[in-house]
């Protein structure tokens, strides 16, 4: 079976934590994925900020985009997402600038306006809660201005001025479509965890967009899970990992990566069954064949410029043959 269109594929990375591990094993594993990824052709490698997670280790983004970005040659590294109201635009245009400066036009800052934690760990970040979602729109206009050739604001970033880092916008409902659109962004929807607006999202981006000196016509990127193995039996197993973790984290006890087990679905209940339904539904599960098909039926229905690929698999091993396979079958 052939794709009829052929969006650039790109990985999505939590930095997973798995039971049994540590956080630095974490960054060992997420760096020989990004250096496997460079290889097997993804077009740019994302980093997820989350905090108080306990099965999420790149709460340190920029940190660790660096380190992966120091480890791979061609690649592009970003973030997906820096979520804003945690941070002083001012901070992040002088991370992201450094960051720019030593690994030129390989770096993506894309934002979010949730803060990425419950509402305790966000105060402990920002010590207060005046800085708020509510701010996003003015906060990405400032980080838009310090990258400027001539930014209006008297305070610079140093480095950042004149860096002009690539500006995603990313979102879960209908506010971050529209603001991309308004401000002629580029749009990253994360449809792998809150696949709920979707589609009326990527509409009104569509429809609103406004063409800008940054981006000339719309262009999504939407995220998608994909496990991928050598059968179907073998790669709901490895897909059983992530679910469970969803499973604790909307039951209020997030954990750790756990391992996978078979036959999970019969094992619960409906109410388990439902949050799985609604949150995992742009997933792809299956062998090469399968997992094909399911891309291609993705991308009729959204014709998304390109996906973001997560697979969040217990077994490193199996991990990155999950990418091998998406890779070697969507390339041919």
């Amino acid at each position: 079976m052939q794709l009829q269109s052929k969006p650039k594929i790109s990985v999505l990375d939590l930095s997973p934590i798995a039971e049994g591990t540590v956080a630095a094993q974490s960054f060992k594993q997420s760096l020989d994925l990004a250096q496997h990824a460079e290889q097997w052709g993804y077009h740019r490698y994302w980093l997820a900020e989350h905090h108080g997670m306990p099965g999420i280790a790149s709460a340190a983004t920029s940190i660790l985009i660096g380190h992966l970005a120091a480890g791979t040659k061609t690649i592009r590294i970003g973030a997906g997402g820096i979520m804003l109201p945690n941070h002083s635009p001012l901070v992040i245009a002088e991370q992201f600038g450094t960051l720019e400066s030593l690994f030129p036009k390989r770096i993506d800052l894309g934002l979010g306006r949730a803060p990425g934690s419950d509402q305790l760990t966000a105060r402990a970040l920002r010590r207060n809660l005046d800085s708020t979602s509510d701010n996003f729109p003015q906060d990405v206009m400032e980080l838009l201005d310090y990258f400027s050739e001539e930014p209006k604001s008297p305070v610079k970033a140093v480095p950042g001025t004149g860096l002009n880092v690539p500006i995603w916008i990313l979102g879960s409902s209908l506010f971050g479509a529209q603001l991309a659109a308004g401000l002629g962004l580029p749009f990253a929807f994360a449809s792998h965890f809150a696949p709920a607006y979707m589609m009326q999202a990527l509409e009104i981006y569509r429809e609103t967009f406004r063409p800008s000196e940054y981006l000339a016509s719309p262009y999504v990127m939407l995220g998608i899970n994909v496990f991928a193995a050598d059968t179907d039996d073998e790669a709901h197993f490895l897909a059983s990992s992530m679910q469970q973790a969803f499973i604790n984290l909307r039951s209020g006890n997030p954990t750790k990566l756990p391992p996978p087990v078979a036959n999970l679905w019969n094992q619960i209940g409906g109410a388990e069954r439902a949050i799985l339904n609604q949150v995992l539904s742009c997933s792809a599960i299956g062998n090469d064949q399968k997992v094909l098909s399911e891309m291609q039926t993705f991308i009729a229905k959204t014709e998304a410029n390109e996906l973001m690929v997560t697979s969040q698999i217990f077994n490193h091993a199996a991990r990155l043959k999950s990418y091998e396979i998406t890779a070697a079958i969507y390339n041919s």
